[in-house]
């Protein structure tokens, strides 16, 4: 009777330990209406892009983003400078303020562009990451009906400027702080690096995920396009690259973008812009990405977040040309803003692009 008494209770007891919930629940990840006041547009002279958002010890909120003049064309790729607005709410109305990250020179480089910023507080300071790149400067094709410029695209690597508030200065480095491979046609970023997304990870080291393009391809586009991990013992690294791609899709050359990577309750977690083609057609749209290392990433429970699409304050649904840059804004403790870029095209073609704040509904379960 002694041995069933005890074989019953250690019966009970593993299934009341295997039914004890998850620790790190899954989430699911849902847009709220937007405001009118969470746009922010260059309105017709300049093209706005890619913010991201810090507050400050002032209680003000800081957005760094993309801008480049509008009448030339989308010429990113050779005329962007990160700029810096502030607001009193995360979901503004923000105002310019200045420029954060200015033209320096083409001797640098990151003296001719710099794009695609992602901020970040670590122990006190702000740390900027971003893409920068140096070139002829040159507009390729005409104003309207540009062509990229490959020069100043395969010069893209990725830098961090480092300040003790906001408001700046920033310091700037003369070197990227992660450089391309260099004397390995077969690396993944042999080609560039470019559009930084980091984290602090739990032993306190940092955690990036960047895009990189290889050289298996022909030149000027050169490719694949994939994603690439490192981790840097501090965030200024040096950082150590890992050898496999993320967010891949078996046979798809360019299947991802824009991934913006954060921690909490127990994963890494990610919001990314999935890519896919159907003809010669390319698809968009936001999916999400878990992992427990931050290495290794899988689809999370909840995959697909947004078609490009979400709904105003007054119930009306837009579907965006592009939806992208997702940037996770937190605060006290949780995720309450979404900031990416958008735009549409009017009826002759031009793009009018914006940032937007998008209020965040995250729902938790637990296995």
């Amino acid at each position: 009777m002694k041995n069933i008494a005890f074989i019953l209770f250690m019966a009970i007891s593993i299934m009341s330990c295997t039914q004890q919930p998850n620790t790190s629940p899954d989430y699911k990840i849902e847009f709220k209406k937007v405001s009118k006041t969470s746009v922010f547009s260059g309105g017709d002279s300049l093209s706005h892009w890619g913010g991201s958002l810090v507050k400050g010890e002032d209680g003000l909120y800081h957005m760094f983003y993309s801008r480049w003049p509008k009448a030339p064309g989308w010429v990113w790729v050779s005329h962007s400078e990160i700029a810096h607005a502030v607001s009193n709410s995360p979901f503004g109305p923000f105002e310019f303020k200045d420029v954060a990250l200015p033209v320096r020179g083409a001797e640098y480089w990151d003296g001719m562009c710099t794009h695609n910023p992602t901020v970040h507080k670590f122990n006190g300071k702000y740390y900027l990451y971003h893409m920068g790149n140096t070139g002829d400067g040159k507009i390729v094709g005409v104003p309207g009906k540009h062509r990229i410029n490959w020069v100043h695209r395969n010069n893209q690597r990725i830098g961090v400027a480092v300040a003790d508030d906001p408001n700046g200065p920033w310091k700037r480095f003369d070197k990227p702080v992660l450089d391309i491979t260099y004397g390995d046609s077969l690396a993944y970023d042999a080609a560039m690096t470019s559009n930084p997304s980091v984290c602090l990870m739990t032993d306190g080291k940092i955690l990036m995920v960047y895009k990189a393009v290889g050289k298996k391809t022909p030149a000027p586009n050169y490719g694949p396009v994939v994603h690439m991990v490192a981790i840097g013992d501090t965030p200024t690294g040096p950082f150590k690259k890992f050898p496999d791609p993320v967010f891949t899709f078996e046979g798809e050359h360019f299947p991802a973008e824009d991934p913006y990577i954060w921690y909490q309750e127990g994963r890494y977690r990610a919001i990314v812009k999935r890519i896919r083609h159907e003809g010669k057609k390319r698809l968009f749209s936001l999916v999400h990405y878990d992992s427990e290392d931050g290495i290794n990433w899988n689809k999370a429970k909840n995959f697909e977040i947004s078609e490009r699409i979400f709904t105003w304050e007054d119930g009306r649904t837009q579907q965006f040309t592009h939806l992208e840059r997702p940037q996770v804004f937190m605060e006290n403790g949780e995720p309450v803003a979404l900031l990416c870029a958008a735009d549409t095209l009017d009826e002759n073609k031009v793009r009018h692009s914006f940032n937007v704040q998008i209020p965040l509904k995250i729902t938790k379960t637990y296995n």
